[in-house]
């Protein structure tokens, strides 16, 4: 009867304890948030990433019911910032802004990434698709992506094209176009896409792929010449310019792109709650608006399709990568 006794009370307390684990975790997630969230946004203030996500993210704050505060930790071409996320708790106050590069392009660039894009997080929602654009210095003789492609295979070795560094997507870009255009041009590194635009205006350098927040303004000032987009379709922001792909070089599409992620174990309720809150921003026209004016469109989505976006784009990346070279130790 003791052994009885003694049997029951070690089974009480185990339900004791699991319910004490258990339940302050779902009331957790059911009121969720009772506190601000931090969005780690892993690159530098006033930057291209850090620009769209303070349009978008006072809105989505508005819809979750709590303030955002964004936490910029740049570093290693966003790693420093995503590896914070992945290591913190998964209680929906801690989230990552995630770009092409931290979840597609560094797990085959970097050789010792600290987390891993997918195992180490739960994919909330897309945000944007960043169309890029190419530019030619004004006194180079390509009017189009035909003729860029044609004096360049008529003078091999003699056209460069800048990037903003090693493995950024302004390099993958123009190595994919290098290789689908079947010319020989040369790859010029800078440490910022900022002083590889200035040598493109200045002529030191003939062209360059950049996301079109950057590149677009030097266009309307007549400072570089645009000759096409880099997205499948025409981006309504500059409907003037055609595509890569419509004008000399078929099948050529690049985009950058950001979304929301949260530490994995994050419970689906809280996944489920800023996912609902980042759709009814980016559906917000002033926000729409005010993206497209910076080069980027809306395109929110679930969290199951930011998942099978992000398999396709680290598929995608990984073979240009290795084609290129780049690698980061």
């Amino acid at each position: 009867m003791q052994q009885l006794n003694t049997l029951r009370r070690a089974r009480w307390l185990v339900a004791f304890l699991f319910g004490a684990c258990v339940v302050p975790f779902s009331a957790t997630a059911a009121e969720y948030p009772d506190r601000p969230v931090r969005l780690v946004v892993p690159f530098p203030a006033g930057g291209g990433a850090d620009t769209l996500a303070r349009i978008i993210m006072p809105r989505v704050a508005q819809a979750l019911g709590a303030p955002i505060v964004i936490d910029n930790k740049p570093g290693a071409g966003g790693n420093i910032g995503a590896e914070i996320v992945a290591r913190a708790a998964p209680d929906g106050y801690t989230l990552l802004y995630g770009t092409n590069g931290t979840h597609a392009i560094n797990a085959t660039l970097y050789a010792n990434l600290r987390f891993d894009p997918a195992r180490d997080f739960a994919p909330i929602s897309r945000m944007t698709v960043i169309a890029a654009m190419l530019v030619v210095n004004p006194d180079f003789p390509a009017n189009s992506v035909e003729d860029l492609i044609q004096y360049a295979k008529a003078h091999p070795g003699t056209v460069n094209f800048a990037s903003a560094g090693n493995g950024t997507t302004s390099h993958l870009a123009g190595e994919l176009f290098r290789t689908m255009a079947g010319i020989d041009i040369v790859h010029i590194p800078y440490r910022g896409g900022a002083l590889a635009m200035m040598d493109v205006v200045g002529g030191q350098v003939q062209m360059m792929i950049d996301v079109m927040p950057n590149a677009y303004p030097l266009v309307q000032s007549g400072k570089v010449r645009g000759l096409a987009v880099t997205t499948a379709k025409r981006f309504p922001a500059a409907a003037d310019f055609p595509t890569i792909a419509a004008s000399g070089l078929p099948g050529y599409e690049v985009s950058a792109w950001d979304a929301i992620f949260a530490p994995a174990g994050t419970p689906v309720q809280i996944i489920d709650r800023v996912n609902a809150a980042v759709r009814r921003a980016l559906e917000d026209p002033a926000v729409a608006e005010s993206l497209l004016k910076h080069g980027a469109q809306a395109v929110p989505g679930t969290p199951d399709e930011l998942a099978r976006h992000v398999a396709a784009e680290t598929d995608k990346w990984a073979k240009v990568v290795r084609k290129s070279g780049a690698k980061i130790d």
